[in-house]
């Protein structure tokens, strides 16, 4: 490989940028690929296989070809907003993944009651915080506040820049009352439904740990469903 290659997967790794390395196992040559770039004509005839394996974050040989792809992908960025007890697990098991962690809460009692370290924490209103920080579709939100005053904002904010998963804590109960306040908002049934509520999947636990997991096991459904 290339000095030129080897200097450019430094420099795009470490900033977090997603893209893939492509080399051809039969003469030895590579290249970066992201979606847009032209190919070279050691790859192009592979583009659309090269594609879907971008796509899907899949490393490997491709079928039928001699390429090996190595895909490096941005961590995901978690914002959890609600700073209560069933966030320090929930964080205890998202530290052993490739994400980012944000927790907002404007409830000074919480931020400090509760023993957060190594992430980042925002004392602030949901609202007041999406109008200052840059979200994409590449972005997950936890809600677990029960209150419509800091959750709603968020949802609203996550539903519009369509983010890749959105879940909220409540019961069935407080669910129903939450899909009528989007709709009433303006919210259609396709954009309410892609709300997971109640968050989490269905593993019968009640304790604070086990809801933490049940999300846990939800979120990483749905970053990996396209590969099952």
């Amino acid at each position: 490989m290339k000095i030129e290659i080897i200097k450019e997967i430094i420099k795009k790794a470490s900033s977090n940028e997603k893209f893939s390395v492509l080399t051809n196992l039969t003469n030895g040559s590579s290249e970066i690929f992201r979606t847009g770039i032209t190919l070279s004509k050691n790859f192009i005839n592979y583009k659309d296989k090269i594609q879907n394996h971008y796509n899907l974050k899949k490393s490997g040989i491709i079928d039928g070809t001699e390429i090996f792809i190595q895909n490096y992908t941005k961590p995901i960025e978690i914002i959890i907003v609600g700073a209560v007890h069933i966030a320090q697990y929930l964080i205890e098991f998202l530290k052993n993944f490739n994400f980012n962690i944000t927790i907002i809460d404007p409830r000074k009692y919480f931020i400090t009651k509760q023993t957060f370290k190594d992430v980042k924490i925002i004392n602030k209103w949901p609202d007041e915080v999406f109008e200052n920080i840059e979200t994409n579709s590449n972005m997950a939100l936890i809600t677990l506040t029960h209150d419509p005053k800091i959750d709603d904002p968020a949802l609203k904010h996550a539903l519009k820049k369509k983010f890749f998963y959105i879940g909220a804590l409540g019961s069935k109960k407080t669910h129903e009352k939450r899909c009528k306040r989007l709709k009433e908002i303006g919210f259609n049934n396709e954009a309410i439904n892609s709300i997971h509520g109640p968050i989490g999947l269905k593993l019968g636990g009640k304790s604070a740990p086990e809801i933490a997991l049940s999300i846990i096991a939800q979120l990483v459904f749905e970053i990996n469903k396209s590969n099952i």
